[in-house]
C-alpha cells in the first residue's frame, strides 16, 4: 500500500509510503490518500491528523516524474484536478491536519504540506517547487497556497527560481512553525501538539478553522461578519455550554463535539 494509516488516542497518522521512490506521488498514491482523508473525516474518534513520509530522506519528493512523462495534456489536467481535489479535502475538513515534514518536500510534496493547517519540520527538511526547471508548473495548488501564505513576491521568487530552502529559512518566512533535530523528535512534537489540540472543543476548532480558511479571501469587513456569524452558531452548541460552565465551576470540560 502506498498510504499507511493508523490511529491512536484520537490522533490519525497518515504515512505516504513509497520510500524507494522518495514517496513521490502517482495517481494510485493520490487516490489512496483521498480515500484515507475521506475515511478520517468521517471517523468521530479521530480529532486531529498527522501526515508524514516513510523513511528518512523524504516527506514527499514531488510527483512521480516517470508517471507524469507519459501523460497527455488532458490526462495532465485530470491529474492536477485530482491532486487539487484531494488536498482541498484537508483544507475543508473540520479536523486539524499537521504536516510533519522529514527530508524533501518538493513540488507535490510541498503542496501536501501547504494544504495542512500546521507544518512542523525536521532540520533536514528541504522545501521547493522545481517544476519550472522541468518545463511545467505546480499543479496541486502551489501557486495559490504559497502566495497566500508568504506573499506574492517571495512565492514568485521560489517558484520562478526553482530553488530549495531549508527548514530554518522556511521557519523564518512563516512556512514552518517549529524545527526539530530528529524524526523521532519531530513525530513526538506532532503527537504532543495533537494532544494539546484535543483538550479543546472539537466543534469550536472546526468553526475557527472555517473562519480562517473561508475568511481568507474575504475583505476584512466581510471576514469579521463571517466570524461573528460563526460565533453565534457555536453558542448554540452543547460544547459551548459545557466549556463555559466548566470554567465557572473550576473543573475540566467534557466535550462531546456537539
Amino acid at each position: 500500500m502506498n498510504i499507511l494509516f493508523e490511529s491512536q488516542n484520537g490522533t490519525g497518522y497518515i504515512t505516504i509510503n513509497r520510500p524507494d521512490k522518495l514517496n513521490a506521488l502517482n495517481i494510485d498514491t493520490i487516490n489512496e490518500l483521498k480515500e484515507t482523508i475521506l475515511k478520517v473525516d468521517q471517523d468521530k474518534t479521530i480529532k486531529c491528523v498527522i501526515i508524514t513520509g516513510s523513511g528518512e530522506k523524504a516527506f514527499v519528493a514531488g510527483a512521480d516524474i516517470e508517471y507524469m512523462q507519459k501523460l497527455t495534456p488532458n490526462q495532465a489536467l485530470e491529474f492536477a484536478r485530482l491532486g487539487q481535489e484531494t488536498l482541498h479535502l484537508m483544507e475543508t475538513s473540520g479536523k486539524p491536519f499537521i504536516a510533519c515534514v522529514n527530508g524533501y518536500a518538493l513540488g507535490g510534496g510541498f503542496e501536501v504540506a501547504l494544504s495542512c493547517d500546521i507544518i512542523l519540520a525536521q532540520s533536514n527538511a528541504k522545501f521547493g517547487f522545481p517544476e519550472v526547471g522541468l518545463g511545467i508548473i505546480p499543479g496541486f495548488g502551489g501557486t495559490q497556497n504559497l502566495s497566500r501564505l508568504i506573499g506574492k513576491s517571495l512565492a514568485k521568487e521560489l517558484i520562478f527560481s526553482a530553488k530549495m530552502i531549508d527548514a530554518s529559512k522556511a521557519k523564518e518566512v512563516g512556512i514552518v512553525s517549529e524545527v526539530y533535530q530528529s524524526k523521532e523528535e519531530l513525530l513526538q512534537a506532532g503527537k504532543a501538539l495533537s494532544e494539546q489540540i484535543q483538550k479543546n472543543a472539537p466543534l469550536a476548532i472546526a468553526l475557527a478553522k472555517r473562519a480562517i480558511v473561508d475568511g481568507f479571501n474575504l475583505t476584512k469587513e466581510d471576514g469579521l461578519r463571517y466570524e461573528a456569524s460563526l460565533f453565534g452558531v457555536v453558542f448554540s452548541s452543547n460544547d459551548a455550554k459545557e466549556g463555559l460552565s466548566a470554567f465557572v465551576e473550576k473543573r475540566k470540560p467534557n466535550y462531546t463535539g456537539g
